[in-house]
């Protein structure tokens, strides 16, 4: 049978690959975007189909949008990724191995898609970078890994579910959830969810859950919950209150840099800088001793200015730790 196009059919093809990769197109769609003029016949562009899927390439046919596309993950474009988007994409791959097994396998699928569709440029970047990243990395063993899957099944089904829960003094309780999200911090993961035992939101170490059942009953998330806001008034970011409060700290000329470099600590904060060098900076919190805690980590070179019951506290702290430091007392000798 004489080819019905004066045109070779290696440009057909290359047409056909191209329309198929955009994903949008229907079958009599295609042949207006492989013809300058004259569109294939159906048996042609059947033909042309076959030959692709012959030589490897995977496209299917979507019955329920009625297009032509490649299967996930495959594409004949190429990134070309900018220096900043080549250190975002090395960034999250360095992240990965920071955060432990549980998260890094979902960071490295998605890297590893993009590397996929990118130039060589992208895995030479990978595998040369001189960026390393440290996070606390996110530890669970395999018995919290399967918790943490059924929790996350859940929230994605909307099952409200029951389990056991130990909480940070040893008291075991009986809990009935509706799980919202999780927040990871400080190397623990966090449910966030409606307690409907306290009648009130509540996180939760999914580390210290246990017994998991998911019920039949399901629930709304409400439209006006976030998660981002929920502890963004928080040093964790797992604390929440309803009410805020000003915390002023002031940092010595030594670390004042790296404090006010320290976010996020609190979405919330005003930083003045001092004549010496030094920083005073107003943290918004939900709970002013969740932030004096904090700020022994910075030793002597910080200090709680404002208000007056957050800086007793941090003093009562100071105290504490003076006295377990002391050296017992040397009596002169008679």
């Amino acid at each position: 049978m004489a080819e019905e196009r004066a045109e070779p059919k290696v440009v057909l093809l290359v047409r056909l690959l191209n329309a198929i990769d955009e994903g949008r197109f229907t079958f009599e769609e295609l042949k207006d975007q492989i013809a300058d003029e004259k569109p294939p016949s159906t048996r042609t562009l059947r033909r042309y189909l076959s030959v692709l899927g012959e030589a490897g390439f995977p496209w299917f046919f979507e019955r329920a949008s009625g297009t032509y596309r490649f299967a996930e993950g495959y594409s004949l474009r190429r990134l070309n990724l900018s220096h900043r988007e080549l250190q975002g994409l090395v960034t999250l791959k360095r992240l990965s191995s920071s955060l432990g097994p549980t998260f890094a396998s979902a960071i490295e699928e998605t890297t590893q898609k993009l590397l996929r569709s990118s130039d060589r440029r992208a895995e030479v970047a990978i595998e040369t970078t001189s960026l390393a990243i440290r996070f606390e990395t996110v530890a669970m063993d395999d018995a919290v890994e399967r918790v943490f899957e059924q929790l996350q099944n859940a929230e994605r089904d909307r099952r409200r579910v029951q389990f056991g829960y130990t909480d940070k003094k040893g008291v075991r309780t009986q809990r009935r959830v509706d799980p919202y999200g999780f927040i990871v911090s400080n190397g623990r993961v966090y449910l966030v969810g409606y307690d409907h035992n306290r009648t009130d939101m509540r996180v939760f170490a999914v580390d210290n859950v246990s017994e998991i059942a998911v019920t039949p009953q399901t629930f709304e998330k409400p439209a006006d919950f976030n998660l981002e806001a929920y502890g963004a008034n928080s040093v964790s970011g797992v604390v929440h209150g309803d009410a805020v409060f000003e915390v002023t700290l002031r940092f010595s000329p030594v670390i004042a840099k790296a404090a006010a470099a320290a976010s996020p600590i609190a979405r919330d904060r005003r930083i003045v800088r001092r004549d010496d060098g030094g920083v005073d900076i107003t943290y918004r919190v939900a709970d002013p001793l969740e932030l004096v805690r904090w700020s022994f980590q910075w030793g002597a070179e910080a200090e709680v200015l404002a208000p007056e019951e957050a800086r007793s506290a941090a003093a009562d702290i100071a105290r504490q730790v003076a006295a377990r430091y002391a050296l017992p007392e040397v009596r002169a000798e008679s």
